[in-house]
């Protein structure tokens, strides 16, 4: 009996997929998991030098906007936090295909962490008091969300979206630490650990 062909026979760019995770020393989980802790608390308190990571996502926004600015300005205003998620997403996805663990584990956490600020944003729809950042015409300042949110008609929901997006990034980093502790104690500890 011939079974049915494979889903990397039909798409050999998947075919990384199949191979072993990278092994992860045991010293380096621990400090990996130590670091993503401390990380969670200081965000839980609203401070300490962790939180620095965040400046790193500031001109990935700005650059969104600059990048999608040719498709109008809905998808220009959009495309700062699109550019803010693509960029961990896909380098998450990078360390996926070369099997990486701490790295897959890294990026995705920041994907998530980066729920934060988004949702910080987000409640500030109709207050609008946080300052805001901009590349070009300071004159012309847009609020992201509550443009975002006004033109979808959801602007009296600010708070209430933003407390959901705030509770999935808080779900997905304590995902990925499980995820990276899981993966990690599963990985073939006698696999070579690949380097790119």
């Amino acid at each position: 009996m011939n079974l049915p062909e494979s889903w990397t026979d039909r798409f050999p760019a998947l075919e990384p997929l199949e191979e072993q995770w990278g092994a992860v020393p045991r010293v380096a989980l621990a400090s990996w998991l130590l670091f993503f802790a401390l990380f969670l608390y200081q965000a839980r308190q609203g401070e300490g030098i962790l939180l620095m990571m965040d400046l790193v996502f500031i001109p990935v926004h700005e650059g969104g906007h600059l990048l999608f600015r040719m498709f109008g300005e809905f998808v220009s205003v959009a495309g700062g936090t699109f550019l803010q998620f693509f960029a961990p997403a896909a380098l998450a996805l990078w360390f996926i295909f070369h099997r990486q663990i701490q790295g897959t584990a890294f990026c995705a956490f920041f994907f998530f962490e980066q729920c934060l600020p988004t949702a910080r944003y987000m409640a500030d729809a109709r207050a609008q008091e946080l300052p805001l950042l901009t590349v070009g015409d300071a004159d012309y300042v847009i609020h992201d969300w509550n443009y975002l949110f006004g033109k979808l008609g959801v602007l009296d929901h600010d708070i209430q979206i933003a407390g959901f997006v705030r509770l999935i990034g808080w779900a997905g980093m304590i995902g990925t630490m499980a995820w990276m502790t899981w993966r990690s104690l599963r990985a073939n500890p006698t696999s070579a650990t690949r380097r790119y």
